[in-house]
């Protein structure tokens, strides 16, 4: 039986959980390609971007910005999802939650695809605050969440925020100046299988 959701977390302990004991068939997995929206992300960077990316799961869209000449710094906060990210990359990945955040205008960019989808809802807007204020002038940020409209637990246990797409701008809304880039709902699968909503999220720190 999963835990209770504790609202008062940034992170649901039960969902690290599951990604620490299925790691290696969660990766072994996901050999299928990188997030579709990679591409349309890596054309919007600069040269030699400076990227963040919050739960880089096994490593593939970490090793595609690399490979693009990017200065990637994955991070998960699972510790066995980072060993093996760090197998795939030949390089050190940092075990990091979300509300572990703490640099200060340091990136170009910050990749969190399908991971902030794990946040409890009511924390969401603290998480973005701090991925507002990690991103440097002018640094973009894309996320990619589960919608549905009702926060819950899927069958393999793991918290979903599942927000609809209103809620979601408003979290954006509520953590900063954002400029909205875009917003994007379609459909696609999930670790669990079968097909479900999602909605895409690009956003951008102001200049100024």
């Amino acid at each position: 039986m999963p835990r209770p959701v504790d609202h008062a977390r940034y992170s649901d302990p039960a969902t690290l959980d599951f990604y620490d004991i299925e790691a290696p068939d969660y990766v072994a997995s996901g050999k299928g390609g990188v997030s579709r929206w990679l591409d349309d992300f890596i054309r919007a960077l600069p040269e030699g971007a400076r990227v963040l990316e919050l739960g880089c799961g096994g490593g593939r869209d970490a090793e595609a910005m690399l490979l693009h000449g990017f200065d990637v710094h994955p991070t998960d906060g699972s510790p066995a999802m980072a060993a093996k990210a760090e197998e795939r990359l030949g390089r050190p990945v940092t075990t990091m939650r979300f509300d572990e955040l703490s640099e200060i205008s340091a990136y170009d960019a910050v990749w969190a695809s399908a991971s902030l989808l794990h946040v409890p809802l009511p924390r969401l807007n603290d998480v973005l605050k701090l991925v507002f204020a990690a991103l440097k002038p002018g640094g973009l940020h894309f996320a990619s969440y589960k919608g549905g409209g009702i926060p819950g637990r899927d069958i393999l246990g793991r918290y979903f925020n599942y927000p609809d797409r209103r809620t979601l701008i408003d979290a954006y809304a509520a953590s900063g100046p954002w400029e909205l880039v875009s917003v994007v709902d379609y459909i696609g699968g999930g670790y669990e299988g079968g097909q479900g909503p999602w909605i895409a999220i690009t956003v951008r720190r102001p200049q100024a």
